[in-house]
């Protein structure tokens, strides 16, 4: 619920990291008991990189409970991502505790689970994207995979100091490009066996050394990172994935975000933001629907179906529909936190531009490998009407310091393309919430049926402790996790007095593993052929036996790692 201490952010600017902090910190004094700060690690240059915990502590511990995690601009100029996860921080604090549809949701989900978020995996690459003579590298500031600095060549930056990079365009006979004809401001592609006309040699805006007058090579960033390729499932040296780093793990910003996740095992499902194509991306990244658990492939269909219903962004396969080459392979975040953990994950690419132009007949990342020039001309309008010209910029001359009289103009592929322009981009970041808040509500979610205690003697007793799962999904979420060993059934642990040799265990063990529970999400439909026989398969129950005087007091604690703990006390009487 918003109080007079909330902070108000906005949601049309970017913040710089000094910015972004005060804000976080100022979420957690407003409303300590809904919102923590902290610190899970430092990046390259040293900038905290915080995950904002937010959940009801009043009735529990952040751990105890079944959680969600959203992380956003591992990309370093993805700064709509940021402003995703920010945007729903925002919506979860000022709506525990109202009484609408939505605040009921989220008041239920603060009472019952745990959200963390990271606006900002990559403090250093997002403070380089947002500084006065911006960069538009990939992921973070460390030079690789080398630290030399080019001798030649081109390196893309901005030559006017205007804030933007932009295109250098040059005429030339055997120039790949031309004036479009319905629109001279447009550069468009030279057609095949084409000859005779006024061509031009388009090129990233940009310095070059070593000019010889006549070659040209566009150097790569020589912070070639991409810190989306150096988590540890599937990863691949550089010949084989461009940016990848050393070794898995090698970044302190995808260390501080491994370790993290590895530390907090109640964490069951998960979203990345990134921008842009405005499509949600569902695993796998390195095999196919058929190669999937198909219980799985059942569970990510379903969720990925409801975010498309309320997002208003198709959702797809990445290796059937989002390869950035027919012959390669992606593999990420995606891989490494269902492939590995076996939790469910989705990355959202947020903002599409060729849907803000009218253009919805395109295939994801084939479009930018060639379309017709009518694409080009509905974006060129809706520059023009909605954007106020800024999203294609028009040409102007510049005379470069190497190459002489050139023209400076084209798409502001930051602005507009890798990220909304201003007025929008509330409007991207609230598409998610209802979704993000779905997924969470689906989490599994440990509770205290009852517990029973029965005399046997005068000083022997029979203790009971009966738990459920009111999630809808199983407690290990999927059975990927099953196969990767990485969680237990329930863990029934019974804590006797130390020290007191008049208490002792007749039968049974301190500590138990139970079966694993499912949830109450249905097997099939009630049409089915065969009926599902474990009815009651989201309960378990555990006992022991117990030497104690009558009036002993014994704390029991239930646990399952990604549907959260319950902590109860039996009195032997």
């Amino acid at each position: 619920m918003i109080s007079s201490r909330t902070p108000i952010p906005r949601f049309d600017t970017f913040y710089k990291h000094d910015a972004l902090t005060e804000l976080l910190l100022a979420y957690a004094q407003a409303h300590p008991t809904l919102v923590s700060v902290a610190s899970i690690g430092k990046s390259f240059e040293g900038r905290d990189i915080w995950v904002a915990t937010v959940t009801n502590t009043a009735n529990g511990a952040a751990e105890d409970k079944p959680a969600f995690w959203a992380d956003g601009n591992i990309h370093a100029a993805e700064l709509t991502a940021s402003t995703a996860v920010l945007y729903y921080l925002h919506q979860l604090v000022a709506g525990h505790g109202t009484n609408t549809d939505e605040g009921r949701q989220i008041t239920h989900l603060l009472d019952t689970r745990t959200v963390y978020l990271c606006p900002r995996l990559n403090p250093d690459g997002a403070e380089l994207a947002l500084a006065d003579k911006p960069r538009h590298i990939r992921s973070s500031t460390r030079r690789y995979p080398f630290d030399d600095a080019p001798v030649d060549g081109l390196t893309v930056e901005d030559m006017d100091g205007d804030g933007r990079i932009l295109f250098m365009r040059i005429p030339d006979p055997h120039g790949g490009y031309k004036k479009c004809a319905a629109d001279p401001r447009l550069m468009v592609a030279r057609q095949p066996g084409e000859f005779g006309g006024e061509y031009y040699r388009v090129m990233p805006e940009g310095s070059l050394k070593h000019y010889d007058g006549l070659a040209v090579r566009v150097n790569p960033d020589v912070e070639g990172l991409d810190l989306n390729r150096n988590f540890p499932t599937q990863w691949r040296q550089e010949h084989e994935q461009v940016g990848a780093g050393p070794y898995p793990t090698s970044e302190p910003e995808v260390r501080a975000m491994v370790d993290f996740i590895v530390k907090h095992p109640n964490i069951g499902a998960a979203i990345s933001y990134h921008t842009h194509s405005g499509v949600i991306l569902r695993p796998m990244g390195t095999q196919s629907d058929d190669d999937m658990i198909p219980e799985d492939l059942w569970s990510y269909k379903r969720f990925s179906e409801l975010g498309a219903k309320l997002s208003g962004y198709p959702a797809i396969s990445i290796w059937h529909e989002f390869k950035y080459h027919p012959k390669e392979v992606i593999t990420g975040t995606q891989d490494w936190v269902y492939e590995h953990l076996g939790a469910l994950f989705w990355v959202v690419e947020i903002w599409s531009p060729n849907k803000e132009a009218g253009i919805t007949d395109y295939k994801w990342v084939d479009w930018y490998r060639e379309h017709p020039v009518e694409d080009d001309l509905k974006l060129l309008k809706w520059s023009d009407e909605h954007c106020a010209g800024q999203a294609h910029v028009d040409w102007k001359p510049f005379l470069h310091p190497q190459l002489g009289a050139v023209e400076l103009g084209g798409w502001d592929k930051m602005n507009f393309w890798r990220n909304p322009p201003p007025h929008l981009r509330e409007r991207e970041a609230a598409r998610f919430p209802a979704w993000m808040t779905q997924i969470a509500l689906s989490l599994p979610k440990l509770e205290l049926l009852r517990t029973e205690v029965r005399a046997l003697g005068p000083d022997t007793w029979r203790v009971r402790i009966a738990v459920a799962n009111s999630g809808w999904l199983p407690a290990y979420v999927t059975k990927r996790a099953l196969a990767r060993k990485v969680t237990r059934g329930v863990m029934f642990e019974i804590h006797l007095p130390e020290g007191d040799a008049a208490v002792s265990l007749v039968s049974g063990k301190p500590r138990v593993e139970g079966p694993q529970l499912e949830g109450h999400a249905p097997k099939n439909s009630l049409q089915a052929f065969l009926p599902n026989r474990d009815v009651t398969g989201d309960r378990a129950v555990n006992e022991w036996i117990v030497r104690a005087p009558q009036g002993t007091r014994l704390a029991i604690t239930a646990r399952a790692d990604r549907a959260g703990a319950v902590r109860t006390e039996v009195s032997l009487d």
